[in-house]
């Protein structure tokens, strides 16, 4: 059955995820952050050195280390390592979603990396202005560019190797990681043009809004892409900023999506996967069991499925690494 303009929705009022299609009491930011805790307890936190500390760590491990790369209180990112002696299966980005508004934030990606970290990868959990806080058109862009570019000065400082670097996005910070991914065919003057310092090597996108077209068209949260981009008749900025018109990237993309997801409709993995694969490029549409949340909770398969996903993306980009 074809999804009905507005049958995905989240509304922005409060703090809560609600979908137009289940009705729920919206979820607080705290619960929310116990629920994802909770999910992912008994991993051990990461460690770093160097940087300024972010927060405490679990038993056995440090503090992740956060970097700033600009003077906002919202530019910054969080340098998750394994543990000292254990080696890096790969450096991943994690970019939360929130569509793209203040709401929420960085939080959301930090049992993400803990449990990453617990199986030999380094972390990059990025914060970038949002919608609310100074972010949108071309700020956000601008931030998620800049931020990815900053883990090359934290990776120096740490010996990190960077052959193998996947963007992990969840909802609007998967359409963020796709985007960021085909920075190098942006026109000379566009936000986030230019060689990254950083090259991506794969994108991990959880329910990802990649189909900004489509998502106007619905008016996914209630009108979230207009919120972020502004100017609705500058056709020019929603292409530059639409992962659908940078099709084919030179990087395998894998679009991961809930079947129960009532957030994010899953047309907009299948409309881009089918896209990217027509223009001859990798991509591969990954359904797993649960909603949209299923996707960012350790222990969950859908979650097991996106480790695997990243393991495959580390081999693929250095294949002497060790399996596990």
């Amino acid at each position: 059955m074809p999804f009905r303009r507005r049958d995905f929705i989240v509304a922005n009022a409060g703090d809560g995820y609600a979908s137009a299609v289940n009705p729920v009491k919206p979820v607080g930011r705290r619960s929310l952050l116990a629920l994802l805790a909770a999910a992912g307890a008994g991993v051990l936190a990461a460690c770093g050195i160097g940087g300024s500390e972010a927060g405490s760590g679990s038993a056995g491990s440090t503090a992740p280390r956060r970097y700033a790369y600009g003077d906002d209180p919202s530019q910054f990112a969080d340098l998750y390592l394994p543990a000292p002696g254990h080696a890096v299966r790969g450096v991943v980005v994690i970019v939360h979603g929130g569509y793209w508004r203040s709401t929420y934030g960085a939080e959301l990606g930090e049992p993400l990396a803990q449990d990453l970290t617990g199986r030999g990868y380094a972390c990059w959990n990025l914060e970038y202005r949002r919608v609310g806080n100074g972010g949108g058109w071309p700020a956000t862009f601008d931030d998620v560019a800049a931020g990815i570019d900053a883990l090359a000065g934290a990776a120096a400082e740490h010996g990190l190797d960077l052959g193998s670097t996947t963007a992990l996005g969840h909802s609007a910070g998967g359409h963020l990681a796709v985007w960021a991914a085909g920075r190098v065919k942006l026109p000379p003057g566009a936000p986030g043009a230019g060689i990254p310092a950083v090259p991506l090597t794969a994108v991990v996108s959880q329910a990802g809004v990649l189909d900004l077209g489509e998502a106007r068209e619905l008016d996914l949260s209630d009108g979230a892409v207009e919120n972020l981009l502004g100017a609705p008749e500058d056709a020019e900025r929603y292409r530059l900023a639409d992962p659908m018109t940078a099709v084919p990237l030179d990087v395998p993309v894998y679009a991961v999506h809930g079947t129960k997801d009532t957030t994010v409709p899953p047309s907009q993995a299948e409309n881009y996967v089918a896209a990217a694969t027509a223009a001859g490029a990798v991509a591969e549409l990954v359904p797993v069991p649960g909603d949209h949340f299923a996707v960012i909770t350790p222990g969950t398969e859908a979650w097991e499925r996106i480790v695997g996903l990243l393991g495959q993306a580390a081999d693929a980009a250095d294949p002497g690494l060790p399996e596990g």
